[in-house]
C-alpha cells in the first residue's frame, strides 16, 4: 500500500510536521473503521506507511495520545491502541481551549437559551420516574436559602447539576455535549470568579420555581410548556447572573 498523503506545510502552515502526521494518522484511523480497542499497526508499520522518520512518527503518536486518542500499554498484549474519548476528557480539553477566551455571561446564556428550552421539550414525556426523582432530590439540595457563602457557592453548582443531568437524557449526543460543556463550564466560572458572592435571593428562588414547575410539565408530556419555562428561566437567570458578573467586576476594580 502506497504512503498516506501527509498535507503539505502551504496547506497546514500552523500546524509542525508531527501535528500533521497526527492528523493523517487520525484520518487513517477513520478511513480504516478502527474501533476503541483495536491495536494499531506496530511503529514501522507505521514508518512505511506514512514515509515518516521514527521520530516524527513518535512525536505524532505523544500527540494523538494526549488528545485522548490512542493508549499505549507495555508489557505483553501490550501495544498502541485506538480509545475512545470520554466525555471529561473532551469536556476537559474544550475547557482549556475557552480558558483563554474571556467567556461572559451573556456569552454562555446566548446558546442556552437557544438550545436548553428545545432539549426541554424534547424530553417532554420521555424522563423515567427514576430521572425525575433525582431531578427533585437536586432541587432538595436548595431547598432553603443558603446561611453561609459556602452553602452559597455549593448551591449554585447544585442547580447546574440539574441542568447537567437533563442534557445526559438527550437523544441528540451532540446536543447533549454542548449543553454539558455549557452547565460544568458556567459552574468553574461562577466558583472561580465568585458569581455566588453576594447571595442572591432573588436568583435562588425564581430558579428553583422554574425548575419545579419544568419538571411538572417534563412528567405530564407537555412539550410547549416545557419549552416556555425553560425560556423563561434562562432569560432570567442570564438577568439576574449578568448582574452578579457586573457585582464582582466592581469588585474587582474597588480592591
Amino acid at each position: 500500500m502506497p504512503p498516506a498523503t501527509i498535507p503539505s506545510k502551504a496547506e497546514t502552515p500552523r500546524l509542525s510536521r508531527p501535528a500533521q502526521v497526527a492528523e493523517a494518522i487520525k484520518d487513517w484511523i477513520v478511513q480504516e473503521h478502527f474501533g476503541a480497542g483495536d491495536r494499531l499497526p506496530s511503529e514501522p508499520e507505521l514508518i512505511e506507511r506514512f514515509g515518516m522518520a521514527k521520530g516524527t512518527i513518535r512525536e505524532a503518536m505523544r500527540i494523538l495520545e494526549a488528545q485522548g486518542l490512542v493508549k499505549s500499554r507495555t508489557g505483553p498484549g501490550g501495544g498502541t491502541f485506538v480509545h475512545e474519548v470520554s466525555k471529561e476528557r473532551a469536556r476537559a480539553l474544550l475547557g482549556n481551549y475557552f480558558y483563554f477566551q474571556d467567556l461572559t455571561i451573556k456569552d454562555i446564556y446566548q446558546l442556552r437559551r437557544v438550545l436548553e428550552p428545545e432539549l426541554a421539550a424534547s424530553l417532554a414525556g420521555q424522563l423515567s420516574k427514576d430521572v425525575l426523582g433525582r431531578l427533585e432530590a437536586i432541587i432538595g439540595e436548595y431547598s432553603e436559602p443558603a446561611r453561609t457563602l459556602d452553602e452559597e457557592r455549593e448551591q449554585h453548582v447544585a442547580s447546574l447539576r440539574f441542568h447537567a443531568l437533563l442534557a445526559e437524557q438527550s437523544g441528540n449526543a451532540l446536543l447533549g455535549f454542548l449543553i454539558d460543556f455549557m452547565v460544568n463550564m458556567l459552574a468553574d466560572l461562577t466558583v472561580y470568579r465568585r458569581l455566588y458572592s453576594p447571595p442572591n435571593l432573588e436568583l435562588w428562588e425564581k430558579g428553583k420555581a422554574f425548575q419545579l414547575e419544568l419538571i411538572d410539565a417534563l412528567r405530564i408530556g407537555d412539550a410547549d410548556t416545557a419549552r416556555l419555562v425553560m425560556r423563561d428561566h434562562m432569560e432570567t437567570a442570564q438577568k439576574l447572573m449578568e448582574g452578579q458578573e457586573a457585582e464582582m467586576q466592581r469588585r474587582f476594580i474597588s480592591e
